[in-house]
């Protein structure tokens, strides 16, 4: 559905690249994440699989055909920026129609039924919507488009947590009713992670994971007890980040919690546990950083 071959990409010559020699490569429909720190490069990498710019080398394909200033292949698209352009002048009725000129596959019930869950004014130009309800008229364009690859870019920017609620059972909802590929860009991977069926992890402008969501889920080890029995414990593993306070400490591993780990904790006496998705990614990123300095 979607590929990338050895693609880099720099916003002007002579400058450091902002993507390196990506490998991406998705041919089945699932909901994916993307994750990465400000800057690490996924904007980019969102905006050369929608087209909207061109690699310096390498090939980008969706459904087979290069994106890039080709309508045949926007055909297959939907990218919803983060603070996406939309007309001055809109009203939702606006959006939903040209939505639907755009987009032959566009869901019509499930757009009004949106917009009704949002609470979206319908006489009220967009431009005058709050902040929230901006994001709610862009996430109706993303769901509503039923695009074949369908591109969001934080979608809940600016939602409270009822409305986020709202965003992503509708996810679900049209996913189960039409399967295809979706991938969310987020900082909420805590929220968005039990909806994804796989994680990109974008990191220094290279891809730094893309497996499945239930092992990147396995991965990250907290162990807390005396400074002397975690250093023991912990000795020859990856350690990515360590907190000491008087005689005791925690340390998070970089290994997949498993039987042996359960074991070896309770061998030293010390509690285990799994570290949150969140404070795993931050903290290998950081690592990574160290490392390459």
């Amino acid at each position: 559905m979607i590929r990338m071959d050895q693609v880099s990409y720099s916003y002007q010559k002579n400058t450091p690249a902002i993507l390196n020699e990506i490998d991406l490569h998705e041919s089945e429909p699932v909901i994916g994440a993307i994750w990465g720190r400000n800057g690490a490069g996924k904007t980019t990498l969102m905006s050369l699989l929608a087209g909207h710019n061109r690699p310096d080398r390498g090939t980008v394909q969706i459904m087979g055909q290069n994106p890039y200033n080709n309508l045949s292949a926007q055909g297959h698209l939907c990218y919803i920026q983060e603070n996406h352009p939309l007309g001055r002048n809109w009203t939702i009725h606006d959006l939903v129609a040209i939505g639907s000129h755009f987009h032959s596959k566009w869901d019509q019930q499930l757009a009004k039924r949106l917009i009704d869950l949002f609470e979206l004014p319908s006489k009220n130009k967009i431009s005058k919507y709050s902040k929230g309800m901006k994001t709610a008229a862009q996430i109706i364009l993303g769901l509503c488009s039923n695009a074949s690859v369908t591109i969001m870019d934080e979608p809940t920017n600016g939602l409270d947590a009822e409305k986020r609620k709202l965003f992503y059972e509708s996810l679900l909802e049209t996913y189960e009713n039409n399967p295809r590929l979706m991938l969310i860009s987020t900082h909420h991977i805590e929220e968005v992670q039990p909806l994804c069926e796989t994680l990109i992890v974008v990191h220094q402008g290279k891809l730094l994971y893309h497996h499945p969501m239930d092992e990147m889920r396995e991965r990250g080890i907290l162990l807390t007890g005396s400074n002397r029995d975690v250093e023991q414990a912990s000795q020859g593993a990856r350690i990515i980040d360590t907190t000491r306070i008087g005689t005791t400490s925690k340390v998070l591993i970089d290994d997949v919690y498993s039987q042996e780990w359960t074991t070896k904790a309770k061998d030293h006496g010390l509690s285990i546990d799994r570290a949150s998705l969140q404070d795993y990614l931050v903290n290998v990123t950081r690592k990574q950083e160290e490392v390459s300095v």
